[in-house]
């Protein structure tokens, strides 16, 4: 039985685990997201939802990963071998993640090249829609493959390839300390530069001023929740096979509570460089702040873009925010595509370098259909979908089968033997009764919203191929691999 690898360092663990939970959605999710529910107010239920959600949900998949020192797949079976298809579950979903993520990895890749001379010219609405990504009129309507995107994309897989199979210590571990810090230096220097732009005090003002009348409304504190659970990365298989890399003796309560607050602080300073720029194009255009607000795809691809035409000294501001971007990617990515190797690595002790090699080769042929002129609107389902059903829907089953079948006590008895600080009766009553109740809201939520009203417009058709069949075919798929003979623990020399 081979050793299984572990983190050089304590701090070399959480940058990795930072580096998978900072993402896109750091940057073009959550200040939108605080603008529109109440500005400053946010932060009450946001921090409310960090305390009573983020932190101990992370403890209990860091805990869980620790404790049975396997991927998401040999953890559950670790509970009960009924229970493993559930980690194939999650492990299938951060596959389709990685397959359609890296296509917006490729984008920012190549804006950050036409930032050097503003490549999407003066109007950025029109660039990216028509001469950028080909869009076609439908999800099917595919179009040819926009070459600039699949080379990014090869990019993309390419280091991803190099970082996984060099393994946890010297290809992710590494991969991370540069990402990390630098994706952090990059915002401290571009918020140093943006604040003091004409207007950017009155972005701020918009982000932060606080409308307390907003905490009555209960779908404000559901957003809060929904974008904690969003933005850490839990309840598809990266927690739990980072932390499965952890020594024996490692204070997990700590190493989760900075994973969630380094995250949740770097979404309040990109909420400050980002809205510092709109208050400056508002100011630039005279329009609103609220005008110019936007978040997802378009915000990064089309507003900011419009907006650094107005700044001085574009070049600067634009390769560095594309650069941010594709450092939040890329380390999100790694993470994605290393629960999935682990997971088959643990199952049928495949080399690790066989194994990324396979993952990556799949993943990149599939990643081919989110590259051509129809790759958007797929992107955009498949999307919507994994969010608001899948993801969802896994962590409120593992919640539930954690809380209230296999039980807390073992995990709370293991994290607290090695941490500086300890967990009792009131961490157990958040995952078991607040995290399960916002969860269990916001899911039935979701799926009735979707029920009534089609998403974005597409046909029913295209919803139901691209987007309802995506948790009963992983389910299906995670029974087939739960019956596969495994090999657990013997893995493979090349």
């Amino acid at each position: 039985m081979a050793q299984r690898e572990q983190w050089g360092s304590r701090a070399g663990f959480v940058l990795a685990a930072v580096g998978s939970a900072i993402g896109l959605g750091n940057i073009w999710r959550f200040p939108y997201m605080a603008y529109d529910n109440g500005g400053g107010a946010f932060l009450i239920p946001y921090i409310f939802a960090l305390l009573t959600a983020g932190i101990p949900f992370m403890i209990l998949e860091f805990g869980m990963g620790h404790k049975y020192r396997g991927s998401a797949p040999k953890v559950f079976r670790a509970l009960g071998s009924k229970y493993e298809f559930l980690g194939w579950m999650q492990v299938l979903v951060a596959l389709v993640i990685s397959i359609y993520y890296v296509a917006v990895i490729g984008w920012t890749i190549n804006y950050t090249g036409f930032a050097f001379n503003q490549g999407w010219g003066a109007d950025p609405k029109a660039f990216f829609f028509g001469d950028y990504l080909g869009l076609t009129g439908s999800p099917f309507e595919l179009g040819g493959i926009r070459w600039p995107i699949l080379g990014a994309c090869t990019l993309a897989w390419g280091i991803t390839w190099l970082a996984i199979t060099s393994g946890v210590r010297k290809g992710i571990e590494r991969a991370c300390k540069v990402l990390i810090p630098l994706l952090f230096i990059l915002v401290l220097v571009l918020i140093a530069r943006v604040v003091n732009l004409p207007g950017a005090a009155t972005g701020l003002d918009f982000l932060f001023r606080p409308d307390f009348s907003k905490l009555a409304d209960f779908s404000v504190w559901a957003d809060a929740y929904g974008q904690i659970f969003f933005s850490l990365s839990i309840g598809f298989a990266i927690m739990l096979a980072y932390s499965s890399y952890l020594p024996k003796k490692s204070d997990i309560n700590n190493n989760a509570a900075m994973t969630v607050f380094i995250n949740c602080g770097f979404s309040l300073l990109a909420g400050v460089m980002i809205f510092s720029v709109l208050g400056n194009m508002a100011q630039a255009t005279g329009q609103s702040v609220s005008d110019v607000a936007g978040a997802g795809v378009g915000l990064a691809f089309i507003t900011i873009p419009a907006a650094i035409n107005t700044m001085p000294a574009p070049a600067f501001f634009g390769t560095l925010f594309f650069l941010c971007l594709t450092m939040a990617g890329l380390s999100s990515h790694i993470s994605i595509v290393e629960a999935v190797c682990s997971s088959f690595i643990d199952k049928f002790g495949i080399s690790r370098k066989r194994t990324a090699t396979l993952v990556c080769a799949f993943g990149y042929a599939m990643t081919l259909v989110f590259t051509t002129g129809g790759g958007l609107l797929i992107l955009d389902i498949v999307d919507h979908f994994i969010n608001n059903l899948c993801i969802l829907g896994m962590a409120l089953v593992e919640i539930i089968l954690m809380g209230y079948v296999v039980g807390l006590d073992d995990i709370r008895k293991h994290v607290n033997a090695t941490s500086d600080f300890t967990v009792g009766s009131l961490w157990q009553i958040f995952l078991k009764l607040v995290t399960v109740a916002v969860l269990g809201y916001t899911f039935i939520m979701n799926v009735v919203t979707d029920i009534g009203t089609p998403y974005g417009g597409y046909a029913s058709s295209d919803l139901i191929l691209l987007g309802w069949s995506l948790l009963p075919v992983a389910f299906i798929l995670a029974l087939v691999l739960n019956k596969r003979e495994a090999s657990y623990g013997f893995v493979k020399k090349d």
